[in-house]
């Protein structure tokens, strides 16, 4: 159970998050409460950073994390709602070639950046955009699968030849919201990606060595929000949670590090930012956290934790 305390001090945050702890702790969704996302609060505020032209920042990718396609990933992961126009005519323009490039014979994609692509096609399905601009970024994740299951955005650079835990995540993030939005292309083929990319994580019990069993890196056991494009394992476990994927036994020790980060009075701080440009801080590092509180709240109930 969770501590009605904790319940009353989560619905007092941003409409976002009343919106995603009706819907994920109080099995409550509520399409009245998403729609005040665009009206107040941080979507509010995103909403009104956007430039007549469109895009945030200077276009699609600069500054970085106040460029358009870090703030469309914001939106989306506040749960804004998907019919929102504004939204859904920016990516309509960037998807239909204002920043797109042919790279190679095979594919009109966003960049050759395997990360990018995995989020653009994440929040591209996530506000309906159509389909056909959809297919070559679906096509280029699947042809740039590794045989270890993942992906890595240095394959296509500098020759890797391990997948990593970070591209990994994104395109897992991409595919599957392409697969629930209703779209048809390549499904089948999209589901069994699916299965061998988190196998892939699975493998590395989510943060460690497949070989040596050591963390592979500090960072993946640290929680900031927005996590952008970075892997930690409470990003991870929230995506699962979100999938559905069925509790196995590998997540065991990244579960038990997110509840040793548990405080105590029952919530979770937000641990460390990414530091860059930001259009504001929703949330000061070293502080109690709503977003981590929300996450680990919902990841652990999913998994029965709790």
């Amino acid at each position: 159970m969770i501590d009605d305390k904790i319940i009353k001090w989560l619905l007092a945050g941003d409409p976002s998050i009343q919106y995603q702890v009706n819907r994920d702790l109080l099995n409550g969704e509520n399409e009245s409460l998403q729609k005040t996302i665009s009206q107040k609060g941080w979507g509010a505020k995103y909403l009104s950073l956007q430039n007549q032209n469109g895009h945030w920042g200077f276009g699609f990718y600069q500054p970085k994390w106040i460029s358009t396609h870090y703030t469309l990933l914001d939106l989306k992961n506040l749960c804004i709602s998907p019919k929102t126009k504004k939204i859904q005519n920016i990516i309509e323009k960037v998807l239909n070639n204002e920043m797109l490039r042919e790279n190679d014979s095979k594919h009109n994609i966003v960049s050759e950046d395997i990360c990018i692509n995995g989020m653009v096609l994440n929040y591209a399905s996530y506000f309906k955009s159509n389909e056909n601009n959809l297919k070559s970024i679906v096509d280029y994740l699947l042809d740039n699968q590794m045989n270890d299951g993942g992906f890595n955005c240095h394959s296509t650079r500098i020759g890797a030849v391990h997948s990593s835990l970070h591209t990994t995540l994104s395109v897992l993030e991409g595919l599957f919201e392409f697969r629930i939005k209703n779209y048809t292309y390549k499904i089948q083929q999209i589901r069994k990606v699916e299965y061998e990319a988190i196998e892939f994580i699975l493998k590395h019990k989510l943060y460690k060595s497949d070989k040596t069993g050591k963390i592979i890196k500090p960072s993946f056991t640290r929680m900031p929000y927005p996590p952008r494009w970075k892997y930690d394992i409470l990003r991870c476990l929230d995506f699962f949670q979100y999938a559905k994927v069925p509790y196995d036994s590998r997540m065991n020790d990244a579960l038990e590090l997110i509840l040793s980060k548990r405080d105590s009075n029952g919530v979770w701080k937000l641990q460390a930012k990414h530091p860059g440009k930001v259009h504001f801080e929703m949330e000061k590092p070293g502080q109690p956290s709503r977003w981590n509180t929300l996450r680990a709240l919902r990841v652990l109930k999913h998994f029965r934790v709790l």
